[in-house]
C-alpha cells in the first residue's frame, strides 16, 4: 500500500493568513487601560511567533507596530461534579503601536480609551 503525502506545491501554501494568526481582541479592564500607552492586546494562534503577529497586525489594521510581547496562558483544571476537564491553552500578544497610530474599524476606534 502506497502512502499518500500531502506536499504543498509552493511556499505560499505554507503561509498562514493574517486572519488565521489573530483570533480576537482581549476585552478586559486591564487591556483597555493599556490603550492610553498605545498598547493593544489580542488572542493569537498558539504557534504564531512575534514576527508573524507583527506582520498580521500591520496587514489587517494598516498601522506600524514597534513592539510585540507574547505570553502563553496555561490551561486550568475545571470540575463539574466528578467530571474533570480543562480550559483551552491560549496565547496573548500585547502589541505596541507607533506614536499617533490607532486601531480603527469602519472609522470608529476598536478599543475605547
Amino acid at each position: 500500500m502506497k502512502a499518500s503525502w500531502n506536499i504543498p506545491s509552493s511556499v505560499a501554501d505554507l503561509r498562514r493568513s493574517a486572519r488565521d494568526i489573530i483570533l480576537r481582541p482581549v476585552i478586559t479592564e486591564k487591556s483597555m487601560a493599556e490603550n492610553v500607552y498605545n498598547k493593544y492586546t489580542f488572542y493569537v494562534e498558539l504557534k504564531a511567533n512575534k514576527v508573524e503577529i507583527r506582520n498580521a497586525i500591520q496587514e489587517i489594521f494598516d498601522v506600524t507596530v514597534t513592539k510585540v510581547t507574547t505570553t502563553r496562558v496555561p490551561s486550568k483544571t475545571r470540575r463539574r461534579g466528578r467530571i474533570i476537564g480543562h480550559t483551552p491553552e491560549r496565547k496573548k500578544a500585547v502589541v505596541t503601536l507607533k506614536q499617533g497610530d490607532r486601531i480603527e474599524v469602519a472609522g470608529a476606534p476598536l478599543f475605547e480609551s
